[in-house]
């Protein structure tokens, strides 16, 4: 077997080592400074993929991982990899990335967030299949590189509450007579209530709508018993899904003291509804925190007049109004943007934060000077931006090159891809007369090699 040392870790948090040839070879699993034994699997004309075989020598950052799953499972990528060093690792994604792609550098690196490692994730999608040789019905993350479902019976990363249903969950959908009708189940976790979204191929019988709800009930009872002390209760909802995310509705328990969905944001007072399947962050703390940060950036107050694009819910435009600035949210997804006015109402903010429907992927000047318009000509003097992993290039390409009134003096970016952001960091830097004055991660999801990370641009006097 051949043997190398490995220099670095790529984006996904695979081993990076080079032959005598200068070939570049990926390595799953091992770290930087590792001496290991490897065997390629793929071979390509540029780089080899491998597999790591033996490790010779350890890296003082390599750690027993706390999942047993680890490897087999596809949800998570670096707990072999102690914590500090994951989030270096992806600081550092953030540099090169910016560098490399956007040929910039940030003024200030900000101080990693994090917050804890474990149960942290409250949205998932997981798949169910009916395998015999491997006992019955699996329900989980797919295996690594594989279209296989892991045979996971327990997970770290999810909320413990969840991870002590999978098992629960197994044997619920192998009675039904749907069970082979049943491919995934989405799982979304707010404060009061867990829904579990079953996505089904054909109508459930009269038998499989029963079970649903003594299964339901059971554990409503079991969790209201053992948690009579607690301040908030988190019960059990079924939804059920016949065709595409459109189609979800609420099957059971309905009733008028049925909690919503929704999640808290108690530094500002707000309460954020959603449905199941609409885009909410997945980790509840980190985005307390994140929203923290963005607005000690922004410093909103009733002088500013801010525009908040690809908004979702309003998980930014509402705290945002919340320190009596004027705001207006900018998202693609009419749903979203319902849901976004329904909460300022709910939450009194229809006032200060408004909202419109419209496509930033299709954006330019004229489209800016339409929202400015729509804005009663008021100018926006701020911005925050919160794109999908395609970041927001056609918006940042809509500002004029040269001097404009209407150019913001702020831009706060929250990203979660940082060769996007990269890319529209070079242009705001090169083109638009910005600097890049702060940048640093978010680590969003611990254990696996997704990057968030925020970066605050300011308008050159």
């Amino acid at each position: 077997m051949p043997i190398a040392k490995i220099e670095s870790l790529d984006n996904n948090a695979r081993g990076i080592c080079h032959n005598e040839d200068g070939k570049t070879i990926f390595i799953d699993d091992a770290l930087p400074n590792e001496i290991v034994e490897y065997a390629k699997f793929k071979d390509k004309k540029k780089y080899e993929l491998a597999h790591l075989i033996k490790i010779i020598k350890p890296a003082a950052a390599r750690v027993e991982p706390k999942c047993k799953y680890f490897g087999i499972c596809g949800g998570c990528a670096m707990q072999h990899i102690e914590m500090t060093s994951q989030v270096a690792v992806k600081q550092r994604v953030l540099e090169d990335n910016l560098w490399h792609i956007g040929k910039v550098k940030a003024q200030t690196m900000l101080p990693p967030i994090v917050g804890s490692a474990w149960n942290y994730r409250h949205k998932a999608r997981l798949s169910v299949r009916n395998v015999p040789k491997k006992g019955g019905v699996l329900i989980g993350f797919h295996e690594r590189k594989s279209s296989y479902i892991a045979d996971m019976q327990t997970c770290e990363i999810l909320p413990k509450a969840i991870s002590d249903l999978l098992m629960p969950l197994r044997s619920l959908i192998a009675s039904l007579t749907l069970a082979e009708k049943i491919p995934q189940i989405e799982i979304s976790v707010g404060e009061f209530v867990i829904a579990l979204v079953l996505r089904i191929l054909e109508p459930l019988s009269d038998n499989d709508k029963t079970l649903l709800k003594i299964f339901a009930d059971n554990y409503n009872e079991n969790n209201s018993n053992a948690n009579a002390n607690a301040n908030a209760k988190q019960k059990l909802a079924f939804y059920l899904q016949e065709k595409g995310p459109d189609s979800v509705y609420l099957f059971y328990p309905q009733n008028e003291n049925q909690k919503t969905l929704s999640y808290l944001l108690p530094e500002f007072n707000l309460e954020m509804q959603f449905q199941p399947t609409d885009f909410t962050q997945v980790n509840h703390q980190i985005n307390k925190v994140m929203i923290r940060q963005a607005l000690s950036f922004l410093q909103a107050n009733q002088n500013d007049i801010i525009a908040d694009f690809f908004c979702g819910l309003g998980n930014f435009t509402l705290p945002i109004a919340k320190q009596k600035a004027r705001v207006f949210g900018v998202e693609g997804n009419a749903e979203l943007v319902k849901r976004a006015n329904d909460d300022a109402k709910n939450n009194n903010l229809q006032d200060l934060a408004k909202f419109k429907v419209a496509n930033l992927f299709k954006f330019d000047l004229p489209e800016l000077e339409k929202l400015i318009a729509e804005n009663d000509g008021k100018i926006f003097n701020k911005w925050l931006i919160d794109p999908p992993r395609e970041g927001a290039v056609e918006l940042i390409k809509a500002l004029p090159d040269e001097f404009s009134e209407i150019k913001p003096k702020l831009i706060v970016y929250v990203s979660c891809n940082p060769a996007t952001l990269a890319r529209d960091a070079g242009i705001l830097v090169h083109l638009k007369n910005y600097e890049l004055r702060f940048a640093g991660i978010i680590n969003m999801f611990p254990h696996t090699a997704h990057v968030e990370s925020m970066a605050v641009f300011a308008l050159k006097e």
